[in-house]
């Protein structure tokens, strides 16, 4: 049946309508990530970090924790941790605090700092630090801020009495006066770091994140000397996403998987190695290479799902599907082989603000399979 005719009028109403709604954007569907989008999700990345980072090294406390963190530096021996012993999740037995990232944060402060004027009367300057948070995220939990400091003594002996560290909200304006001291610190000598704790005294353990700190400091002899010179600022940040936190694994096994091959053979692990080049992450990425993610492939047919291929049992309900499969292989379908066992890796990297990132991440490597 052909469609009723419109008038003139019917026509012009409809272009009226045209004219007066609001145009809505064509609909489509969502478009799936790719696998460096896929990636870059299990990461815990929002985006990835745009161009080369600024060459800076890499702090040594950072490159400890990684080689004390990283699960696969045990295979080539360069983990020092001592045999038998397994490491925490979601804890940093360095610093002896919970978490699973740790950021090196420089000072941002130090280009625009003004030049230090010469100790008058006994004075001393002070220094504005100032330190970019605005990577952290809302469910991040902190568990430790260190405040670390490296200082240029004019003269070689100390004061008697040594120092004195005072540490204060800095004004937001130039020439701003600084709020009241969050702390007070003795300082006996200026060879070695000086460090500061700030959790609960630059801000409360359950308080939300700055997206800038920015802090007054100042360092004063208990006797007349000359002042000191700040010549480097960090902050080592040490916090708990708590979503990427896992229950205890088993330690992992010696064995390694097996080279990829065809899918015959029994249900084991075959392996996969990822490498940080070929996705084009080598420029940020700063360890390890890449990573042996593996996977899980092979049959799960009797014998093998009652013997579970040398890894862990098969689960009652895969051994009764294949057992109904050997008897009727119309009635059910075999078990699957899939990934029994995981563990994590971990992965040091700058970050979009040039902040050298440690970063545990868990059920990253395929350690066994099994049917299910």
């Amino acid at each position: 049946m052909p469609p009723p005719q419109q008038g003139p009028c019917g026509h012009h109403l409809l272009l009226l309508l045209a004219l007066l709604l609001p145009s809505l954007p064509p609909t489509r569907a969502p478009v799936p990530p790719g696998p460096a989008a896929s990636l870059l999700q299990a990461l815990g990345l929002r985006d990835e970090p745009q161009g080369a980072p600024r060459l800076r090294p890499v702090p040594p406390v950072m490159w400890r924790l990684f080689r004390r963190r990283d699960p696969q530096e045990t295979r080539s021996g360069s983990r020092r941790t001592s045999p038998g012993v397994t490491l925490q999740p979601c804890h940093v037995e360095e610093l002896g605090v919970a978490g699973n990232i740790v950021r090196h944060i420089p000072d941002r402060g130090a280009p625009t700092r003004a030049s230090e004027p010469a100790s008058a009367a006994g004075h001393c300057p002070e220094w504005t630090v100032v330190f970019d948070l605005s990577a952290v995220e809302p469910a991040e939990r902190p568990s430790r801020a260190r405040l670390e400091l490296r200082f240029a003594a004019a003269a070689a002996a100390a004061p008697e009495g040594g120092w004195e560290l005072s540490v204060a909200q800095a004004g937001q304006g130039a020439g701003a006066d600084p709020g009241p001291v969050l702390l007070r610190q003795l300082v006996p000598a200026l060879g070695p770091p000086v460090r500061a704790e700030l959790l609960g005294a630059a801000w409360a353990r359950n308080a939300s994140w700055p997206r800038s700190l920015r802090l007054a400091l100042a360092l004063r002899p208990r006797a007349p000397a000359a002042c000191a010179r700040l010549a480097e600022a960090s902050l080592l940040l040490v916090t708990l996403d708590p979503r990427l936190c896992h229950p205890l694994a088993r330690p992992r096994r010696d064995a390694e998987p097996v080279l990829g091959g065809g899918p015959g053979g029994a249900c084991r692990a075959r392996r996969l190695y990822v490498s940080f080049r070929e996705v084009g992450w080598h420029r940020w990425v700063i360890a390890p290479r890449g990573f042996l993610a593996n996977y899980c492939q092979g049959q799960c047919a009797l014998p093998v799902a009652l013997s579970g291929s040398g890894g862990p049992p098969a689960l009652n309900h895969a051994v009764l599907r294949a057992l109904m499969h050997a008897a009727a292989p119309g009635a059910a379908d075999l078990p699957c082989c899939v990934p029994a066992r995981l563990s994590p890796i971990s992965v040091l990297f700058f970050d979009n603000s040039d902040n050298v990132v440690l970063r545990q991440y868990e059920d990253m490597v395929v350690d066994e399979c099994g049917c299910r």
